[in-house]
């Protein structure tokens, strides 16, 4: 693509060359003759002066570059629209394999494509243009709306909802009975678990993440909410719109995490927690109770600068220790 293709594609404006020939794109120290890179901030300023990309992305204009530039809003989105325009290949409707079993009470949309060995169960509902992928499993009266992709060995249990542009990534299960018991007769006696999941549109779901069914009702996952792998989500959890989970969070029942919050790596979310729309909580934090609109860290959660200087003091604990007890000397 030339140069000036590019521009109108993210809707930028070109400093330099428009008849710059662009076969690729990469980050700034991966990228060759002919790539595209990008630069949103200032930090890899000096690594792009000696990179070797063809062109580059920017957010204003930078002195002393060589090479062409295009001034866009948001380098890293426009980046990744070049991503998906070069690397991305589409998902050609193959139709259904004569290798899946497809329940002859299930409705599919037009241009469904079912991999081989995929199971779908009585009463399912497939919107059009939907990829599933071996090993698939969808469960009794569940729906998948349009253009979603599910990945190998997911599970969709019965009684699902799936919104459209929804990708689940391989070995996810969706729909997984509710951890609920109730001790009775020394034993821990099993309650059902009869309700169900709805997932909205445009949500991802990551590799092996686990999201319970509803003990009655149902489990939430908002529009555009992004789901990083190995995720677990509990009974009856309602997950706002544009939420991120990263890695290894882990959300206890009946809590409520509001829109736009984000919760960073191994996050513990304890039973019955709220969590205000724009929260923050930093990675291995704790969340429990009514935890109002911050940025929290640590594991008995705090607002993140009064965790940042309680971490400057422990860092001296010991230094303190030795001072405390020279001064105990001296008293005595």
């Amino acid at each position: 693509m030339k140069l000036k293709e590019i521009a109108d594609l993210i809707g930028g404006e070109i400093i330099g060359g428009e008849d710059v020939e662009i076969v690729g794109a990469a980050g700034i120290s991966d990228a060759k003759e002919g790539d595209i890179t990008f630069l949103s901030g200032t930090k890899l300023l000096k690594e792009l002066k000696s990179s070797r990309a063809s062109a580059v992305i920017v957010k204003r204009p930078v002195a002393g570059l060589e090479i062409p530039q295009i001034i866009v809003k948001n380098p890293h989105y426009a980046f990744a629209q070049l991503l998906s325009r070069f690397y991305v290949k589409p998902h050609p409707c193959s139709g259904i394999s004569k290798n899946a079993f497809v329940s002859d009470t299930a409705i599919m949309g037009q241009d469904v494509t079912i991999y081989p060995f995929a199971y779908i169960s009585d009463g399912v509902n497939i919107g059009s243009g939907t990829v599933i992928y071996p090993g698939a499993f969808i469960g009794e009266n569940s729906s998948v709306g349009e253009k979603c992709l599910i990945y190998p060995n997911v599970t969709i249990r019965e009684g699902v909802a799936i919104g459209s542009r929804v990708i689940i990534h391989a070995n996810a299960v969706i729909g997984s009975d509710g951890f609920g018991y109730v001790f009775e007769e020394g034993m821990h006696q099993k309650i059902p678990q009869v309700g169900g999941v709805i997932v909205e549109d445009d949500v991802e779901i990551g590799a092996n993440v686990t999201i319970d069914r509803a003990t009655t009702g149902n489990t939430v996952i908002g529009k555009g909410t992004k789901i990083d792998n190995l995720v677990q989500i509990g009974h009856n959890v309602t997950v706002g719109k544009n939420v991120i989970l990263v890695a290894q969070v882990g959300i206890a029942g009946s809590s409520k995490i509001g829109d736009g919050v984000i919760l960073g790596g191994q996050v513990g979310v304890a039973d019955h927690t709220t969590v205000e729309a724009g929260t923050m909580i930093g990675a291995k934090g704790g969340a429990m109770g009514e935890m109002k609109r911050n940025v929290y860290s640590g594991i008995l959660p705090m607002p993140h600068r009064e965790w940042l200087k309680a971490m400057a003091v422990f860092a001296k604990l010991p230094e303190l220790h030795k001072k405390i007890k020279e001064l105990e000397e001296k008293i005595k």
